[in-house]
């Protein structure tokens, strides 16, 4: 069965959840992904929002994507106070803000009893990532961080496939992501309201392209390989002479499953799009998922022909099959990765409150602990290379 085959929202409370967001607002990348990815299956409906800290803006924004004129906020706290006096308030809230709002976004609507969907990474420092943490159980909320790529179909097959030992043991794992963005020196121009936070180590993190895509590569590492990272080993600086920001990372990681591996990150690499590859290697063969050709995955055998897997296959296991929406042939992408974790929350949401039994397949989207794990490997990864080359443990105390 797949995510649009049942809907548990629409079957136990007969409507969609309410869902206030955060940032995003008209002209963004990611606002207009959340937004629809959201309500792509008909669980959640967007109902207010804080899409500037202007007030004109904030009405202008909101009428553009369908809010009630009412229901368009100028800051986070009006609106959380605001929808809770509401009998049709929000339920969820979804922050796509800059990096340096996160903890506050999120911890306002912990302590207000929301779950909560953010976007990478968590917080900017461990100890608001560890509070969030604390806050998140002691509320008893949901709380999914947006690592789109485990939404994937066959990324998910991947992880099962490891599970289930058809690779054997695993001794391996790869994982690059280039993008070439940041190969043109940007800074030395008219920055975009993007970059100008982006750059700003106060507001986008210690460092850009840990933060940035780092966080992606370590997630997909641990998510398919079912183990969390235990130590780093990194280089961390910049390929493009005279810049004074990070732009490349390569890191030797061994996890807690004695597995071992290299993550190589760079969003300068003149030419390349953005495509994060993953490699894992067992004792019996191989695993290999890109997101330039997302519904394959390359399974290699020692010994046999290489077989090539097919998002919608019908042989496919359970996790790929339920993460699938259409028929094999006709591409799935980027926004049904997002969607994926919206329904997989979503269920979360539903089983939380109403005592119903959720699907555990529904239940591997990245949390607040991963979160917090993907902050604690940021912070070693930059204390490594700053040690100039040292192991470093990064495992949650």
């Amino acid at each position: 069965m797949s995510i649009g085959d049942s809907n548990i929202v629409l079957n136990t409370i007969k409507r969609p959840l309410r869902l206030g967001v955060v940032g995003g607002a008209p002209g963004s990348f990611i606002g207009p992904i959340h937004r629809s990815a959201a309500e792509l299956d008909g669980r959640f409906r967007v109902v207010a929002g804080v899409l500037s800290s202007d007030h004109e803006k904030c009405i202008t924004h909101g009428l553009a994507i369908g809010l009630d004129k009412n229901r368009a906020y100028a800051n986070v706290e009006v609106m959380i106070a605001a929808e809770a006096a509401r009998s049709d308030g929000i339920e969820a809230l979804a922050v796509m803000t800059p990096n340096d709002s996160h903890f506050d976004s999120c911890h306002k609507a912990l302590r207000a009893g929301l779950h909560v969907i953010c976007d990478k990474p968590l917080t900017n420092n461990v100890e608001q990532a560890r509070e969030l943490v604390r806050l998140t159980n002691e509320m008893g909320s949901v709380f999914c961080l947006t690592h789109n790529y485990s939404g994937y179909p066959m990324v998910r097959q991947a992880r099962a496939m490891v599970q289930n030992g058809i690779i054997g043991s695993i001794r391996m794992v790869h994982v690059e992501y280039f993008q070439g963005g940041m190969a043109i020196q940007h800074e030395d121009g008219v920055l975009t309201p993007k970059l100008k936070w982006k750059l700003d180590p106060q507001r986008g993190g210690p460092s850009l392209v840990m933060g940035d895509i780092g966080t992606h590569a370590h997630h997909l590492a641990c998510f398919v390989n079912d183990s969390p990272v235990r130590a780093v080993f990194a280089d961390i600086g910049t390929i493009i002479p005279g810049r004074k920001f990070d732009d490349y990372a390569a890191i030797l990681w061994r996890f807690e499953n004695g597995a071992r591996g290299v993550c190589c990150v760079t969003q300068a690499a003149a030419g390349a799009e953005n495509n994060i590859t993953v490699r894992i290697y067992g004792e019996k063969g191989m695993l290999e998922w890109q997101h330039l050709t997302p519904n394959y995955l390359k399974h290699a055998v020692m010994g046999e022909p290489v077989r090539i897997l097919a998002r919608g296959d019908p042989y496919l296991l359970p996790s790929a099959l339920r993460a699938n929406r259409i028929m094999r042939g006709h591409p799935e992408g980027f926004r049904e990765s997002f969607a994926n974790l919206y329904a997989d929350f979503a269920e979360a949401i539903i089983t939380n409150s109403s005592g119903k039994v959720s699907d555990p397949l529904a239940m591997e989207f990245p949390t607040v602990m991963d979160g917090l794990r993907g902050v604690l490997f940021i912070k070693a990864a930059l204390n490594s290379s700053a040690a100039g080359g040292s192991w470093v443990n990064c495992e949650v105390e």
